[in-house]
């Protein structure tokens, strides 16, 4: 098969006469990257500070793994161990996997995707990022606190990441802290879906209609809305519950009248809607690398696209099936259960259309490709025991077993965290301008895929034996301890492929091979501008004639028969230029 690469992009612009003082002069280095607004380097400092969350996270869970794994001399004491989950799940579904996809990979690539400048309102988008240190910090900072009361080890949270009262209402005193910081990172999550929501419908370059843009980008506008329109019911709740702690309201106190299944359904109206949060944008790396990796379209674009919508919609009529065993009325019950098996429907309508993209294809086993497939197996296994866990009578037995923290992990790990690795192996170039080495990319995936499925898989046997959730030992008389040292075994072989992953990165980012603009000959508009991608983005487009506009002109510059008229440019500063971002 012939092939050429894209078009050069024109030449830059020509920078201003010296003596010019009409544009202000460049910050640079640290005071650069601080005052930025350039969608490019939030994009890139919302992944590093993300992944360093993830790496504590990770580390919380190693020492999950090592209290189960020594039942008869636990390391830490109850208390503690309830405090270390805790921040375990709550880093990394609200610092890493949701600020990962929405605010890092949905930075960096949306507006190069669909030819924009910048984002809609670059300084909000900077203040939605300088919102998620801060309060990530906040709810670590518990650990450095001492709890007033005496009753705990330290002052950090424990009530678990759903902080279900009554227990989060008299939890230590970090609980507060845990609270605030949550407030906070849901107001960064609705500034962000602002600013994406204006962008995605008002900016896209002339000839990029809704039917043209690149899956991932349907996939942050989709998720975008989830974000505005759920994520004020967790803020009410979280307020509700910190005004119980420090204001002695009784929202959610049974001492006092309070309804603790209210702040269920406020939590979960929010939270379920969430899974999609965390899972969307990952559908969109995933629709993005099947078909540049498989050398073909994707199959059914629109429905895939439609099938996105969709989720996004019947997501917020599922919230309740967590709640089967608090005593909803039948009817309720039967609602939400057939609105949970529907909700199964567009998902499996996504998974098809990429077992069909990739039928017949011209595969290439690289690293994106690995995770890939990685990430297409292991989260229909997820899905699978989730939909199983929507029967009412047999969630009623799992409920709260090991058998759920399985379910959530091949949905969460083995769906958003194995396409966080492919989305990285996939866009590293262009972000670098460097190849990373493709021996130690597959060695990270093959211990990733061994270790996780050590980790987790035994979890749906502990559940179905009967172990609970949120114990921090058991007896070794109940059959327990083998099945959980296995799984502590490969926390450790996951934590050691992590080690390769970072390895890889640092050293390719500094020495790896020059990449090029479009190593991979994609599809979607990011691939033609340079590697990395200049503050402008782009000195000329090409007129959007299909949604996979880089194919497109790779075709007329092969002179294909279907494309052998000239494909018109866009040059800047015509009248047909993309809107300027508005500051």
């Amino acid at each position: 098969m012939v092939t050429t690469a894209a078009p050069p992009l024109l030449a830059r612009p020509e920078p201003l006469a010296s003596g010019s003082t009409t544009r202000a002069p460049r910050r640079r280095g640290i005071g650069a990257w601080l005052t930025t607004t350039d969608h490019k380097k939030i994009g890139l400092m919302y992944i590093l500070s993300t992944f360093a969350f993830f790496l504590l996270g990770g580390l919380a869970a190693l020492l999950v793994r090592t209290q189960l794994a020594f039942p008869e001399s636990p390391p830490f004491q109850d208390e503690t161990y309830n405090q270390i989950f805790t921040i375990h799940a709550t880093v990394m579904l609200f610092l890493f996997i949701i600020p990962f996809g929405v605010g890092g990979l949905g930075n960096y690539l949306v507006p190069l995707m669909i030819g924009a400048r910048d984002v809609a309102f670059p300084k909000i988008n900077a203040l939605s990022f300088w919102m998620i240190v801060p309060a990530g910090l906040l709810i670590l900072s518990g650990f450095i606190f001492p709890d007033p009361t005496g009753k705990f080890p330290t002052g950090a949270a424990d009530a678990g990441w759903t902080a279900y009262p009554p227990l989060s209402v008299r939890a230590p005193y970090g609980q507060s802290l845990w609270l605030v910081g949550l407030i906070i990172l849901g107001t960064s999550s609705i500034l962000g879906s602002i600013n994406f929501l204006v962008t995605i419908l008002n900016m896209r370059t002339p000839g990029m209609t809704m039917h043209r843009l690149p899956l991932f980008v349907w996939a942050i506008l989709t998720t975008s809305f989830i974000q505005l329109i759920a994520t004020p019911a967790l803020a009410a709740v979280l307020l509700m519950v910190l005004a119980d702690r420090e204001l002695g309201t009784n929202f959610f106190n049974p001492n006092g009248g309070g309804d603790v299944l209210g702040y269920q359904h406020g939590f979960w109206f929010y939270s379920h809607p969430a899974v999609y949060i965390m899972i969307l944008p990952y559908f969109g790396v995933i629709s993005e690398i099947v078909q540049v990796f498989s050398r073909k379209p994707i199959f059914g674009y629109k429905a895939v696209a439609y099938s996105t919508a969709a989720i996004g919609f019947l997501g917020f009529l599922v919230w309740a099936h967590h709640m089967f065993t608090v005593g909803l009325p039948v009817i309720s019950q039967s609602f939400f259960m057939l609105m949970t098996m529907l909700i199964a429907i567009p998902t499996g309508v996504k998974i098809f259309n990429w077992a069909g993209t990739l039928w017949g294809g011209h595969l290439q086993f690289k690293a994106p490709l690995l995770f890939t497939v990685g990430f297409l197996t292991m989260f229909v296994i997820g899905g699978l025991s989730g939909v199983y866990s929507a029967v009412v009578p047999v969630d009623y037995q799992l409920h709260n077993s090991y058998f759920i923290v399985a379910h959530i992990h091949y949905v969460l790990f083995g769906g958003s965290v194995f396409a966080v690795f492919a989305a990285s192996y996939y866009w590293f170039p262009k972000v670098s301008g460097r190849l990373y080495s493709e021996t130690l990319g597959a060695r990270h995936f093959w211990l990733m895929i061994v270790g996780f499925n050590l980790t987790f898989f035994p979890m749906h046997i502990l559940g179905l034996m009967g172990m609970q959730r949120r114990i921090a030992t058991y007896p070794i008389e109940t059959g327990f301890l083998p099945w959980n040292v296995t799984e502590t075994v490969g926390a450790f072989l996951m934590g050691i492929s992590i080690v390769i992953f970072v390895w890889n990165m640092l050293t390719s980012w500094r020495g790896g091979a020059v990449a090029g603009n479009d190593p991979w000959l994609g599809n979607t508009l990011e691939w033609l501008t340079s590697s990395p991608p200049p503050e402008y983005n782009f000195v000329s487009l090409p007129r959007i004639r299909s949604e996979r506009p880089l194919r497109d002109l790779r075709l007329a510059a092969l002179g294909d028969e279907a494309t052998r008229e000239p494909v018109p440019a866009l040059e800047s500063g015509s009248s047909q230029e993309p809107a300027a971002p508005a500051h």
